[in-house]
């Protein structure tokens, strides 16, 4: 008679298979060893590229640090102790009050402002709008003209000054806001340019559908191609209020009158009357509402932005 072992029976693929075995230390290949290395450079050149942008961040927002910190400085802590950053009393918003009260610093923002809020929505329209012919419509010759209009760009704006101060002071626009605001309303011949690059990635059939069904070329525009160019405005207007709320140039050249001083000539006249005194505190509390406006408008529009950023790349 035969005798069957009951507990192969029950478990019969438990008892067959082997157990693994367990592979020593010494036994380990030279792939392993390999893999373990590599990952071991790998963590440590992801630790000295995080401390090299550490450090190179640090060096970038060190002066904006010094800036706001020394704004809370009194006049004696700045001259008694220059290079010392952190103030004495961190509530201390004395110079914030003086910039804005005594420098009347908000005269500047009112001026600049007025720019801002005059140029950007109908020169972004216009120049949107330009953009929508020379890429989706047919236009006889239109390539000539696009060159023509970009020739435009290859002129020095320094070129140019001389004819336009005498042409803007024998039409009396000298030393008003006219010069800053109306010869940018018609057209921005590179924002023109960018939405150009944009549109041509939007199918051109959305746009023959819309004709076939009656719309007009009005009606596309502003119901088919403005909402689907919203960011590229959006990158494009961050760019062109950071040119205009941080313009020097042009102001200091067509402005006299101290009524309709944009904010950046202000600065200007703050910081020479305050060099190397011990309100230069004034001068970096000035500097710092300056800088506002720019972070709040980047903060609010920084997801169209970066969305912005792709526009060009290699489409795969």
């Amino acid at each position: 008679m035969r005798y069957v072992d009951i507990t192969v029976l029950r478990n019969p693929i438990v008892s067959a298979s082997p157990q693994p075995k367990k592979r020593a230390p010494e036994e380990r290949t030279e792939k392993d060893i390999r893999d373990r290395r590599d990952k071991i450079k790998s963590i440590v050149g992801g630790i000295v590229a995080n401390l090299v942008l550490a450090f190179l961040s640090f060096v970038v927002l060190f002066p904006l640090i010094f800036m706001v910190l020394s704004s809370l400085r009194t006049s004696d802590e700045y001259m008694q102790h220059v290079a010392h950053m952190f103030p004495e009393n961190w509530f201390n918003f004395d110079n914030y009050v003086r910039v804005v009260v005594n420098e009347n610093l908000l005269l500047g923002y009112r001026n600049t402002l007025i720019i801002v809020v005059a140029v950007i929505p109908i020169g972004t329209f216009f120049a949107a709008m330009s953009a929508f012919a020379f890429a989706k419509l047919k236009l006889r010759h239109k390539m000539f003209w696009l060159l023509f209009l970009l020739s435009g760009m290859m002129v020095p704006g320094a070129v140019l000054l001389m004819p336009r101060f005498i042409a803007y002071k024998a039409i009396g626009w000298y030393g008003t806001l006219y010069p800053l605001i109306v010869p940018h309303l018609l057209i921005h011949v590179g924002t023109m340019f960018f939405f150009i690059q944009y549109m041509k990635g939007i199918p051109s059939e959305l746009f023959e559908a819309a004709k076939i069904d009656g719309c007009s070329t009005l009606r596309m525009f502003v119901q088919i191609m403005l909402p689907l160019l919203l960011p590229a405005i959006a990158a494009q207007d961050i760019f062109w209020f950071m040119g205009i709320w941080n313009d020097y140039f042009a102001p200091s050249i067509y402005l006299q009158n101290s009524q309709f001083e944009t904010l950046q000539v202000m600065m200007a006249a703050l910081n020479k009357d305050f060099m190397g005194s011990g309100s230069q505190t004034v001068v970096f509390a000035g500097a710092v509402l300056s800088c506002l406006p720019m972070v709040i408008v980047y903060l609010i529009l920084q997801k169209f932005f970066i969305k912005s950023m792709s526009i060009g790349a290699v489409k795969g």
